[in-house]
């Protein structure tokens, strides 16, 4: 999956999954916001196009990194299903996000059934403050920024200290998040000079840690 990185005259480039089941085409700024963070503190050459690719399509092995998200029903065809697992086992990394912020939500409920029928029971595991995603780039000493969603007491009313990863071979293979960063950083990037702390910049790490680990 590594060669992969090498494509569109070897830029990175942002893939958003579809999928059949769910409302998969949210926080539409998000892509572009993420992508401009990469070109602020990064060296990385970047595709400013978000790429969209059907889960079930084969052209998902030839991404680099994914972004899965939704507050529906996440019930994957066998197709899908196949491709998913196929795409993580061989290297691949999936960003996947509750758009719910909920723990008890659909979205959530369902996605982690999917995929304890891919991975197993014991697959989707927390990870520790001192995993190395939250220092690939920028430093998080204290494991996931929070976000305003939670904050404001949407979702379940709670803030998530924890991501949950699946891993292959010792490294992320799908990243897990409860927080709704998609919400979060959905909004126009020439904005961000409003915030005294920019809050996309766990998006870097994530995005770094999917190329480098």
């Amino acid at each position: 999956m590594k060669d992969s990185i090498i494509n569109r005259d070897n830029a990175f480039f942002f893939t958003r999954l579809s999928y059949e089941s769910g409302d998969w085409e949210v926080d539409q700024r998000m892509p572009s916001n993420v992508l401009n963070s990469l070109v602020e503190y990064t060296t990385l050459k970047v595709d400013t196009q978000e790429n969209i690719v059907s889960l079930s399509d084969q052209d998902i092995f030839n991404c680099p990194f994914c972004y899965l998200s939704g507050h529906k029903l996440v019930e994957f065809t066998a197709e899908e299903g196949d491709n998913f697992k196929r795409y993580v086992d061989n290297g691949g990394f999936v960003f996947v996000d509750d758009c719910n912020h909920d723990i008890d939500g659909l979205f959530a409920k369902s996605f982690e059934i999917q995929m304890e029928r891919l991975f197993g029971k014991e697959a989707l595991k927390k990870i520790p403050k001192e995993h190395q995603i939250y220092k690939s780039f920028f430093e998080f000493e204290d494991g996931p920024p929070t976000t305003s969603q939670e904050l404001n007491g949407w979702g379940d009313d709670i803030v998530h200290d924890y991501l949950k990863a699946i891993e292959v071979n010792g490294r992320i293979g799908v990243l897990y998040s409860n927080k709704d960063y998609g919400c979060e950083w959905d909004y126009d990037f020439r904005n961000k000079r409003w915030y005294k702390i920019d809050n996309t910049r766990f998006s870097v790490n994530i995005v770094m840690y999917a190329l480098t680990s």
